[in-house]
């Protein structure tokens, strides 16, 4: 049988398993002895939502799908055309090779070559690890063609600590700012989360907030490490992400079908913010030859 996200890659470290998926490099599932820490899909049903996948080469959305880069318009296909949108990139769909892979770890690659609306080749590299630390996920994608190109990359793993919907978790998010968005969510600014209603630094029930929103100024430690935490009960998960991540967006899940609708939250690792190929914010632009390493992770306790 061949399976709608391909290959299936099991990893596997004492009490931590997983399972990457040839398709777009995702992460189908992820538990720590036998209890699931992402809300996955199983191996008989194809990716929704963005459920575990990464983003190459912009994550989030670009309005229209259309930008200007070097002097030149670009068009890209909207993707997201209840919005009007491109959203989450261009590999997500795309067979990944398998590299290399031990009992515990996995390297996927893919080269995105040029296309309408991004006409640039980018040498794209995704490797999974597991250790008693939890789940690490090293992306490094390298210009490989003769001129400079646009770039940012992001990941979107559903995190679950065992509640029936998010509205029984306490999120933890250590950001300043947030992003305020249109109906079609891109951002209209930035703003304090100080008397906001997105102000979880100090860690509270979600709720029946709904949440789709970039957050950035994000606390960090001395390695520059910052972590969005959720928690029930006496289970606790934690996103980290290093500090070439400077956003974090959290989604509640509300606009999914209704089955994994608020199932899991989101918390999805950004290097730039959404719409970044038109605002410039944050945006990447890698010379021929050059490339952005980035590195996030699970942790359960």
């Amino acid at each position: 049988m061949t399976y709608p996200s391909g290959e299936q890659i099991e990893l596997a470290h004492g009490v931590h398993r997983a399972v990457v998926v040839e398709v777009g490099a995702g992460l189908r599932e992820y538990t720590v002895d036998g209890v699931p820490v992402v809300d996955g899909y199983p191996a008989t049903e194809m990716s929704s939502g963005g459920r575990g996948q990464t983003l190459i080469p912009w994550p989030n959305r670009i309005a229209g799908g259309a930008y200007e880069f070097d002097g030149v318009a670009e068009q890209l296909s909207l993707t997201e055309p209840s919005a009007g949108n491109a959203i989450h990139g261009l590999t997500r769909w795309e067979s990944w090779t398998v590299v290399d892979r031990t009992g515990a770890s996995a390297t996927f690659r893919y080269v995105l070559h040029p296309q309408p609306g991004y006409p640039h080749t980018l040498d794209c590299r995704l490797d999974y690890a597991l250790s008693d630390a939890g789940l690490r996920v090293h992306t490094t994608v390298t210009n490989a063609g003769d001129g400079p190109a646009p770039y940012g990359t992001g990941a979107h793993p559903y995190l679950t600590v065992g509640t029936e919907t998010v509205d029984e978790v306490t999120l933890t998010v250590a950001a300043e700012r947030y992003l305020p968005t249109d109906d079609n969510g891109i951002p209209t600014g930035i703003v304090d989360v100080e008397g906001s209603p997105f102000d979880y630094r100090a860690g509270r029930l979600i709720g029946p907030a709904k949440v789709d929103h970039c957050f950035t100024d994000l606390a960090r430690d001395s390695d520059g490490v910052a972590t969005v935490t959720l928690a029930a009960g006496d289970r606790r998960v934690r996103l980290w992400l290093d500090a070439s991540y400077l956003y974090a967006q959290v989604f509640t899940g509300d606009t999914l079908v209704p089955a994994r609708r608020r199932r899991g939250l989101a918390v999805e690792p950004m290097t730039c913010p959404p719409d970044a190929f038109r605002s410039g914010t944050a945006l990447h632009v890698l010379e021929p030859g050059r490339g952005v390493e980035t590195t996030w992770g699970i942790a359960v306790g």
